[in-house]
C-alpha cells in the first residue's frame, strides 16, 4: 500500500512549494485544505477539508499517515492578535500533535520559525542552544510559536516522534498569497515602497527550506530541531537586487529605524483604512534590527544544507511574480 504524506498548511508559501517537491518524488500526497486551494489547484494529491482548531477533522485527514508535516499557523506583524494566534499556533499544534499520537503517524516534521528562539545577545550566534522566548513583551507571533514548539516537545515525551524546523525569513517562488516578504518585493517592483529602512535580516530561499525539511525527515534523530538560515542582506541590498532584475529604481528616501517606528502606528492605520497589510510595524521593524548571525552550521553537516545565493533567489522570485501577473496589479 501506498504512503501517505499530509501537509497541512499546503496553500502557504513553504507548504506550496513543499507539496511540488514531495510529488516530484513520487509521494502519494494529502494536503488539509480549510478554505483557499489556489495553491494546490492541479496538482495530484488527495484534498481533505479541516482546520488544526478542530481535532476531529484532523484525526479524518490524519487517518493512515506515515509522516504530517506541520505548517498550517497565522503570521502576525501586530503587538495584538493574541487570540487567533493562541488558537491557531498553540492550541493547533497540540491539536496535530493529539492527532499524530491517535492516527500511529510515524513522524511529524513541525514547522517554527527563528522569531521562537532568542535573538539576544545579539553579538553571538544564534542557533538550536538557544532557549525558547518566553517574555510578554516579545511578540505574540513570537511567543505564539515557541509555546508551539513546547506543545511537540509534549508529544515527544508522549512518543511521538517528531523533528522541528525552524526558518527565517523565507522567501521564493510560488507564493501565492502572496506573503509579507513577496508583497515588499512586489511593491518593489512595481514602485509602490514609498521609503525603505535602515536594518536587515536574514533571508532562506523557500525551496531550500523545503529541502532541508525533507531531508530531516529522513535522517534526523527524534526531537532533533534545526534552525534553516539563508543570507543577511539590508534591506537596501534586497532592493538593489530588484531593481538589477527590473530596471526599476528603489525608493530614494531610507529612513532610519527609529524614525520608522515613530511613522509605525499611522503606517498601521492607513492599512486598515485601506484595507491593506501594513509592511512597516513596530513587529516587523523589531525584526530588522535583530541578530546578524543565524548559524545553519548544524543543518549543514546533519542534512548536507547548502542554501543557495541570495540574488538568484530574488531573481527567481521576481520572475515567477511576473510570469503569474502580480507586477501588473494596478
Amino acid at each position: 500500500m501506498e504512503k501517505t504524506t499530509v501537509v497541512t498548511g499546503a496553500t502557504g508559501h513553504i507548504g506550496a512549494n513543499l507539496v511540488r517537491a514531495l510529488l516530484a518524488q513520487g509521494r502519494y500526497v494529502r494536503v488539509l485544505l480549510h478554505v483557499n486551494q489556489r495553491a494546490v489547484e492541479g496538482l495530484e494529491v488527495e484534498i481533505a477539508r479541516g482546520d488544526v482548531r478542530d481535532l476531529a477533522s484532523l484525526r479524518d485527514a490524519f487517518r493512515g499517515a506515515d509522516v504530517v508535516y506541520h505548517l498550517a499557523g497565522r503570521i502576525s506583524l501586530s503587538m495584538g492578535d493574541w487570540p487567533l494566534l493562541e488558537a491557531v499556533n498553540i492550541a493547533g499544534t497540540r491539536n496535530v500533535v493529539e492527532a499524530c499520537l491517535r492516527c500511529g503517524v510515524r513522524r511529524l516534521v513541525h514547522f517554527s520559525s527563528i522569531h521562537a528562539i532568542t535573538q539576544e545577545p545579539l553579538d553571538v550566534p544564534v542557533d538550536e542552544s538557544r532557549p525558547l522566548v518566553e517574555s510578554r513583551r516579545c511578540p505574540p507571533y513570537d511567543r505564539s510559536k515557541a509555546a508551539g514548539e513546547k506543545e511537540v516537545r509534549r508529544g515527544i515525551e508522549r512518543g511521538l516522534d517528531a523533528v522541528i524546523i525552524n526558518p527565517t525569513a523565507v522567501i521564493g517562488p510560488y507564493d501565492f498569497e502572496p506573503s509579507y516578504l513577496g508583497e515588499a518585493l512586489i511593491d518593489l517592483a512595481c514602485r509602490k515602497l514609498p521609503a525603505l529602512v535602515n536594518g536587515g535580516f536574514d533571508w532562506v530561499d523557500v525551496r531550500d527550506v523545503v529541502a532541508g525539511a525533507m531531508r530531516a525527515e529522513e535522517c534526523a534523530a527524534t526531537g532533533t530541531k534545526y534552525v534553516l538560515s539563508g543570507h543577511w542582506v539590508s534591506v537596501s541590498g534586497l532592493a538593489a537586487i530588484v531593481e538589477e532584475s527590473t530596471s526599476v529604481p528603489p525608493p530614494r528616501l531610507v529612513c532610519p529605524l527609529w524614525l520608522a517606528h515613530v511613522g509605525a502606528p499611522f503606517t498601521v492605520a492607513l492599512a486598515r483604512l485601506t484595507g491593506g497589510r501594513p509592511l512597516y510595524t513596530n513587529v516587523s521593524l523589531r525584526a530588522l534590527k535583530s541578530n546578524h548571525n543565524i548559524s545553519h552550521e548544524m543543518a549543514t553537516r546533519d542534512l548536507d544544507y547548502n542554501p543557495r545565493p541570495f540574488r538568484e533567489t530574488v531573481v527567481d522570485t521576481v520572475r515567477w511574480f511576473e510570469e503569474n501577473g502580480y507586477l501588473g496589479r494596478s
